[in-house]
């Protein structure tokens, strides 16, 4: 494992970039109503902050049309390279690949009618500069969007089964260590209206899922793709990764359960004159 990839609590190696390709299939919808809910359309200058691998910059580059353009935000060079090709592959030229690490100073644009932030804000050190910094990269009336967590602790299985609440134990623990804070969303009211915005609205997202759902595969592919990662980190031991992944299955065996997953809240911001 790199240097690079182990920046990210979550690493940036080809298991993790496949669960961000379903992962945003599985919140689409949700992303979209919340694009649209912000008055993002043709034409529209806009930032996706934290870029990944880029499949929210392929959508809203379909969204705003080739008079808009779409910036990818995104300091994983791993990450950009895969966005890229995607960008080429759609013939989007409007998305515009940016590196930069959104804790080391201004957002290298500006201007900007809308910027879009997906689980973000839960992973910097500093998210009162990561508001600030996007603040000034808006356009007075320019709006933020963000889905971030406020009740991770809701992720699990019902019935309940200790060795997945002790991965979501390991998940905080490991998360916190690397200096972000899963529940971010708890404080984030407060920062945006301290740091120049506007709440315009605010909407909790949480879903629950049948084994036999598509939808199963999103929590489920979650704990299946860190359990080896929180054991490669020293987070906790191969027994304990053995014991979660063993718990998951049993769970998929029995019609009773139902994976409950962390709850989002949606907030929409705008930027005041």
């Amino acid at each position: 494992m790199s240097t690079g990839d182990r920046d990210y609590v979550l690493g940036t190696h080809d298991a993790e970039i496949e669960r961000l390709a379903f992962q945003h299939s599985i919140w689409q919808e949700e992303v979209h109503r919340a694009w649209h809910a912000a008055g993002i359309g043709r034409g529209a200058r806009v930032a996706d902050i934290g870029a990944g691998p880029g499949f929210a910059s392929v959508d809203l580059a379909r969204l705003v049309g080739p008079t808009g353009e779409v910036y990818a935000i995104e300091r994983s060079r791993r990450f950009l390279d895969v966005l890229a090709q995607a960008a080429r592959n759609a013939g989007h030229d409007w998305i515009k690949p940016m590196e930069a690490d959104l804790m080391a100073g201004p957002l290298p644009v500006h201007h900007l009618d809308a910027a879009w932030c997906r689980w973000v804000a839960c992973f910097v050190p500093d998210v009162r500069r990561l508001v600030r910094s996007v603040a000034e990269a808006l356009r007075p009336g320019g709006r933020l969007i963000l889905h971030e967590y406020h009740a991770y602790s809701t992720y699990g299985l019902l019935p309940q089964r200790v060795e997945i609440h002790s991965f979501v134990e390991a998940v905080y623990e490991s998360w916190r260590a690397q200096g972000g804070e899963p529940d971010i969303a708890r404080a984030l009211p407060q920062i945006l209206v301290e740091e120049g915005f506007e709440l315009v609205s605010a909407r909790p997202i949480g879903f629950a899922a049948r084994p036999n759902e598509r939808l199963w595969r999103w929590p489920a592919g979650f704990v299946r793709t860190n359990v080896p990662r929180l054991v490669d980190l020293g987070v906790r031991d191969q027994t304990w990764g053995e014991g979660v992944l063993r718990a998951l299955e049993e769970a998929e065996r029995q019609p009773a359960s139902i994976f409950v997953t962390p709850t989002v809240l949606e907030l929409i911001a705008v930027r005041r004159g």
